[in-house]
């Protein structure tokens, strides 16, 4: 957890001192939808090598699929609420 945070931070610091370059953003924001897609590959292998999950996934039930879509819309809903607050003029005092 420790490591987590301390890269977290290392993140923002970076991300404080790089903003104002224009190429800088470009980059991190591509390689984080490819971190993502690479994550949500990974987490699919993971589910298909497992027999167990494999074998259940019939009786998992509508309830975990609607569960598992309102996380995602929740997600996808949340993290756009985000960047329209991060991307709203600040006034200036």
């Amino acid at each position: 957890m420790v490591a987590v945070i301390l890269f977290f931070a290392v993140g923002i610091l970076l991300g404080h001192a790089l903003r104002h370059r224009s190429k800088i953003i470009a980059l991190a924001d591509s390689l984080t939808m490819w971190t993502i897609y690479l994550l949500l590959f990974v987490l699919g292998l993971s589910v298909g090598v497992n027999r167990q999950i494999l074998q259940h996934i019939g009786s998992l039930g509508f309830q975990a699929a609607v569960l598992a879509a309102a996380a995602i819309v929740g997600s996808v809903l949340a993290s756009q609420l985000v960047r329209l607050a991060l991307e709203r003029p600040v006034d200036e005092e």
